[in-house]
């Protein structure tokens, strides 16, 4: 058996890694910048046939407004005497919804209990 060196605890044994080429294949994996000009964005999309524009108003906005509701809710708000008009802007800020209008903010309220009903 031939002898063995002795352990003396450096790592000089291990190879240290050989700097990366810039050249060669990394350079034609790099994505060229495409120009905004090309960039078309879709036009409006008209409204499906069959109920009028209102309906689709309405419909948005009862969406928006359980999405603002179920935040207040998981973020501790449970009566609506406890939602504000602001309080619920900044919920929708926060959750990535366009700001609510009066209307909506008044919606999201219906949608929470009242504080009458919590009671035990």
């Amino acid at each position: 058996m031939p002898p063995t060196r002795p352990r003396t605890g450096t790592r000089s044994s291990f190879r240290t890694p050989r700097p990366r080429s810039t050249t060669g294949r990394t350079t034609a994996l790099r994505r060229r910048p495409v120009a905004n000009s090309a960039i078309t964005l879709p036009g409006p999309r008209p409204l499906p046939a069959g109920l009028p524009r209102e309906w689709y108003v309405r419909h948005n906005r009862q969406i928006k407004a359980m999405r603002i509701a179920i935040a207040l809710l998981n973020s501790g708000i449970y009566t609506r005497q406890q939602a504000g008009d602001p309080l619920i802007r900044v919920t929708a800020e926060a959750i990535g919804v366009h700001p609510p209008s009066a209307t909506t903010c008044h919606l999201v309220r219906t949608l929470l209990p009242d504080a009458r009903g919590l009671a035990a």
